[in-house]
């Protein structure tokens, strides 16, 4: 159903790669950079779902780049759209200022979104979509003339990005507690995740829709009239694929409207067909006030994300002299115009292979394989929805995360790259997967928890 770029180009693409002399100018994000250094791990090309080592070994990508690439790599429209636009428009300031294609993007994308959220605002990652909408949402009670509602409230184990807004409201201890205190006037609802109830579940969990009551008592201790937004992940991804209970989402809105609580949703994961439909706003028919984005937006290829708000939100910031900043936010490279290019690329691509509902044929597959694991060693869950699921280990005694990054060691040296979080693994292939990529995922899965202690 897709095209691989031909043979001639990937020869081109070795010819042109540049071997570094040393590895040690690099600080790497997120990475156990003395382990990685002693035995790197590179990546020199891609195409269709795989990916190339400099030395020509082959690896399968079980996690869509780094939940990204939902159109699979080196995509020939997009590519040709990057390369059309930094000829005709290297970049255009976004102060005062625009581009033709930055409309023609936000046109395009609330075609996408559930009916209300028909206003877009661009940024360059996740993290700053985050924290655009917390901005948003506390500016926004302001010019209502309800500043008092200036708190925000995110939910334990949940990731917004890296941002100092977004590793307040995230509630990943890990990624918090290397940089002293948060933002202040913060608090978590509980997280849903109860394997004692809901281990090995297909889809959707049953049991915990009433752990979105938890607001109830959030409200009770801080009063509503002080809270701004509640944001959570419609599934948590980077904690390790933490699916809602049924009717957790449903419930959380209703508390929300009750007391007059914006609520966000953070879909830089499950954006852009990820759970077999657009949003997972659509999938599970609850609409956010506002809804960030990333990541499968341009496919990867170039940085982008967005806030997607509700026009009531937006028309509220409308008043005052026209010639005043309305919302004094922004970022250099927002609506940058070859990721506009890049985004207007994967959308074609997205809807000429019926990519943004592919996930709902082909979750069954991934459902089927991973329970073949069940028995595997360590295996103490199994979670999936759409194309995303996670093989949740038994962590070892006094290392945890240890399993989990052995695994991921062992699957790179089996030819297939999977994300690992702590003592989970995380896949969440491009959408374009096939059934023996899946077969062939699962297997080395199986075969590298044989190996580890």
């Amino acid at each position: 159903m897709y095209k691989d770029l031909d043979p001639s180009t990937l020869a081109a693409r070795d010819a042109a790669a540049t071997a570094p002399s040393s590895l040690d100018a690099y600080w790497m994000p997120f990475t156990a950079s003395r382990q990685f250094k002693q035995a790197p791990r590179m990546l020199a090309k891609a195409s269709g779902m795989h990916y190339w080592t400099p030395e020509g070994r082959e690896i399968l990508d079980a996690c869509a780049g780094l939940w990204c690439v939902n159109a699979g790599h080196a995509r020939p429209r997009i590519v040709r759209a990057i390369a059309e636009q930094a000829q005709e428009l290297d970049f255009a300031p976004p102060f005062n200022m625009a581009h033709p294609k930055a409309f023609a993007l936000a046109e395009r994308l609330v075609q996408l979104t559930p009916a209300g959220l028909d206003k877009v605002f661009f940024t360059n990652s996740g993290s700053e979509a985050v924290d655009s909408a917390l901005k948003m949402a506390v500016a926004y009670h302001r010019a209502r003339g309800e500043g008092a509602r200036t708190r925000l409230i995110g939910r334990e184990r949940g990731y917004h990005g890296v941002n100092f807004g977004g590793i307040s409201v995230g509630g990943i201890a890990g990624n918090r507690r290397t940089f002293g205190p948060m933002l202040a006037g913060v608090d978590h609802l509980r997280h849903t995740h109860d394997l004692s109830k809901n281990a090995f579940s297909r889809g959707l969990p049953q049991h915990g829709a009433e752990l979105a009551d938890d607001l109830e008592r959030i409200v009770a201790l801080h009063d509503a009239s002080t809270i701004a937004a509640v944001i959570v992940e419609p599934v948590a991804g980077s904690t390790g694929v933490l699916l809602p209970p049924r009717g957790y989402l449903e419930r959380l809105r209703a508390i929300c409207d009750r007391y007059g609580i914006l609520l966000i949703f953070d879909e830089v994961i499950t954006g852009f067909g990820r759970l077999g439909s657009p949003f997972a706003a659509e999938h599970f028919g609850v609409t956010p006030d506002l809804m960030t984005v990333a990541k499968g937006i341009t496919n990867g290829c170039v940085p982008m994300g967005a806030v997607f708000a509700k026009s009531a939100i937006h028309d509220v910031f409308m008043n005052g002299p026209e010639h005043l900043i309305e919302f004094p936010h922004g970022y250099t490279y927002s609506a940058h115009p070859l990721a506009c290019a890049a985004s207007l690329g994967t959308l074609d691509t997205y809807a000429e292979e019926g990519l943004l509902t592919r996930a709902r044929q082909m979750e069954p597959v991934l459902a089927d394989a991973l329970q073949t694991l069940r028995e595997a060693p360590h295996v103490i869950d199994l979670r999936n929805l759409g194309l995303v699921g996670a093989i949740e280990l038994a962590p070892r005694t006094g290392e945890p995360g240890r399993r989990g990054f052995e695994a991921l060691l062992g699957c790179w040296d089996r030819g297939v790259l999977i994300r690992t979080t702590g003592d989970t693994i995380a896949l969440s292939p491009p959408l374009i997967v096939e059934s023996k990529h899946i077969e062939q995922m699962v297997s080395v899965i199986g075969e590298v928890l044989k190996t580890i202690a």
